[in-house]
């Protein structure tokens, strides 16, 4: 399936507040001094090694808020893989703009490409079992939109967006509660019929615990594979299952083979490393 774009209503408000913050308070003094004020420039940005590109929009807008009559050519777009030495834009326009913007638009596609290439590290690891790899809300504050589009141009879905999204019961929600099924029955209780009930489990008694009171998906955390083996025998198709805890490129493969629905792994959004990408004058 295409990958939809996010909104530019949606990204402009984050990219604008980068170029404000790398403005300051008297613009780029820098190029302001050197270059004269209608010197016209052309340039690419490319890849430095292989990966998935993700936040050409980003770029795009931070070239385009600069210099409003810039012409940003997409040739890699949000999903696609490159090679080194692959262009992914190409931007023409004032030079003194282009330079502005440099930092900000190589910013969001360096950190949201590492995102999509990390996430698609584990997408393939996992192959060819039918688990879905998934992000969670360990994001950069500010990106978590940006971030989650990352991880669905890696090949990845999206956990909840929110605290609102849906009912997430974890360990210390069950600890405060007083139990598993009071904690589930309280949340029946609370929300819309249309709001999806999950809980987390350490334990295959708490696992039964939570199937005898019923709920929308249980989250298996810090398992070993034996264990969500037997984990997905006991759910036996009643609620989604979903792995978490210590997922790698190394031990995705046996996560997945364990049957489970989904894998979510924080580290894709909140320590994936960026892919190099570079800016270069032609």
């Amino acid at each position: 399936m295409e990958l939809e774009s996010l909104p530019d209503l949606l990204v402009e408000p984050i990219v604008r507040a980068a170029l404000l913050e790398d403005l300051g308070r008297a613009g780029d003094i820098t190029s302001n001094a050197v270059i004269p004020r209608d010197a016209k420039a052309s340039c690419v940005m490319a890849s430095r090694q292989p990966g998935v590109i993700a936040g050409v929009d980003c770029a795009r807008l931070a070239f385009k808020l600069m210099d409003p009559a810039a012409v940003v050519e997409v040739v890699k777009g949000d999903g696609e893989r490159v090679a080194p030495g692959d262009v992914v834009l190409r931007i023409s326009g004032l030079a003194r703009s282009i330079l502005s913007a440099e930092r900000v638009a190589l910013n969001f596609m360096c950190h949201l490409s590492g995102v999509a290439t990390a996430t698609a590290t584990l997408v393939q690891a996992a192959k060819p079992h039918p688990a879905r790899i998934v992000c969670t809300r360990k994001t950069t504050p500010g990106l978590r939109a940006l971030e989650k589009h990352a991880v669905r141009a890696g090949g990845g879905a999206n956990h909840r967006f929110g605290l609102d999204d849906a009912v997430l019961i974890k360990d210390n929600h069950i600890a405060a509660a007083g139990g598993v099924r009071t904690a589930i029955e309280r949340a029946r209780a609370a929300v819309g019929h249309l709001v999806k009930i999950e809980v987390e489990v350490d334990t295959l008694e708490q696992l039964q615990e939570a199937l005898a009171a019923g709920v929308d998906a249980v989250l298996l955390d810090n398992m070993t594979p034996a264990q969500l083996r037997e984990a997905v025998g006991l759910v036996a198709g009643r609620a989604t299952t979903e792995a978490s805890g210590r997922i790698t490129t190394a031990t995705v493969a046996d996560v997945a083979a364990s049957g489970v629905d989904l894998i979510s792994a924080g580290w894709i959004t909140h320590s994936a490393p960026v892919l190099d990408l570079g800016l270069d004058f032609l």
